[in-house]
């Protein structure tokens, strides 16, 4: 029996009439995968926190598809004020939403806190999802065949919820608070599906991750610290190893439009060590499918948000 085709950009349906928001959307990922939405026709929300580098997108985006739908709108993740502006923008101008695409975030940088007092990338890659996906359910509830898609990342194998210190206050440690976030997004997505069938919503809630990526994501942190060098060397990391971040927005692209994708699953590259290839269902640590884990992350985020979902 011949091997199933390996999956890519031209296999997405057409997407007309279907809204999409992206967050991040101006770089990286998220930016391949908008451009690959706008291609097939979709009407795409580049929801980011820089708005000129979101514009220059946008401009790319419409050269590069001409009559391609791009809206921008500002979202700062790491301010739960900014998502609720975001959110309420939103409602005021788009009856539906067919993909939430939660990929912004920020990777093993210095310690840092959001103006809520979070981490900040737990703040940013898990607490500031997690509220904006809230507070944009309705609008996911009304809309037929709707999904959300949270990035998340091999690194959520090293990860462990901090319950105790979820803020990193004693020992901050970049990389395992990394990992914390990462597999935050895993607990969030796999428990927003049980709770969504609980309910009987029509919702799809999956997770996926790019493998190794060349993007801008690995450089920051070594920016922030002012380390030249460690820039210089996640550079010709990315140049040697890394595949593009065209082929990394594959799994993010597939969950969000696959027809043979079901709530809970979680997509990533199908290479050796799930690092590069095409888009496949992979698997992920007994962490990431820990129940009780969820349920207590859940309630503390809708304790330290204020946003409360109905299901």
């Amino acid at each position: 029996m011949p091997d199933k085709k390996a999956w890519t950009a031209d296999d997405m349906p057409d997407l007309s009439g279907k809204t999409i928001v992206v967050t991040g959307g101006n770089s990286g990922i998220g930016y391949e995968a908008a451009l690959e939405f706008a291609r097939k026709r979709a009407d795409v929300i580049l929801a980011c926190r820089d708005l000129g580098k979101a514009r220059s997108a946008a401009a790319q985006i419409s050269t590069s598809s001409p009559g391609a739908k791009v809206e921008v709108m500002e979202l700062d993740l790491s301010s739960l004020a900014s998502v609720r502006g975001f959110a309420d923008a939103f409602h005021l101008g788009h009856p539906a939403l067919h993909v939430l695409c939660n990929n912004a975030g920020v990777m093993a940088i210095p310690y840092r806190q959001t103006v809520d007092g979070f981490e900040m990338q737990i703040g940013t890659n898990h607490l500031g999802h997690f509220a904006l996906t809230g507070l944009l359910l309705d609008r996911l509830l009304a809309t037929e065949g709707a999904r959300v898609v949270n990035v998340s990342s091999g690194a959520h194998r090293m990860g462990k919820i901090r319950f105790d210190d979820l803020q990193w206050h004693n020992g901050y440690r970049k990389w395992m608070a990394y990992g914390q976030s990462k597999l935050a997004n895993l607990l969030f997505t796999f428990e927003l599906q049980r709770r969504a069938d609980a309910s009987g919503a029509k919702l799809l809630s999956v997770a996926c991750h790019p493998g190794y990526a060349a993007t801008n994501l690995q450089a920051a942190g070594p920016r922030m610290q002012g380390s030249s060098m460690m820039e210089s060397l996640f550079s010709v990391g990315n140049s040697l190893f890394a595949q593009s971040a065209a082929m990394g927005a594959l799994p993010t692209e597939y969950a969000a439009v696959a027809s043979d994708v079901h709530g809970g699953d979680y997509i990533g590259p199908d290479g050796i060590g799930e690092m590069w290839g095409h888009p496949v269902k992979v698997g992920c640590s007994a962490a990431a499918r820990d129940t009780a884990a969820a349920a207590r992350l859940w309630e503390m985020s809708e304790q330290l948000t204020n946003v409360h979902y109905p299901l």
